[in-house]
């Protein structure tokens, strides 16, 4: 996969742009404005996967070169970020997407 391919894969599976990357937010509240707890960080050659600590900071979980991510044929999430292993991560990624789709239908 490409810089391209995995910003586009994210896009398409709820993550959001948010300062300058694909990024998963926590579960909204109505008074709350939308945090990022997980983000890609997308470079020239690699791709890392970071989660935000409750302290604040950024903790790299995973890095990969885009020539050895490679997205799975059946549910199209890219190998070797550790996307799939990551407890919680892929219902994350789940109520993201829905909290789009359906603020979409909503109008808003």
């Amino acid at each position: 996969m490409t810089k391209e391919d995995v910003t586009a894969w994210a896009l398409a599976n709820g993550w959001q742009m948010m300062g300058g990357f694909p990024s998963l937010t926590k579960p909204l509240r109505p008074s709350a404005p939308a945090v990022a707890i997980v983000r890609l960080v997308l470079k020239a050659t690699v791709a890392a996967l970071e989660i935000k600590t409750p302290a604040g900071r950024w903790e790299k979980m995973a890095q990969e070169s885009y020539s050895k991510i490679i997205a799975d044929p059946d549910n199209g999430i890219p190998s070797g970020l550790g996307i799939t292993t990551i407890s919680g991560l892929t219902l994350l990624m789940q109520e993201n997407k829905d909290r789009m789709a359906f603020s979409k239908m909503g109008g808003s």
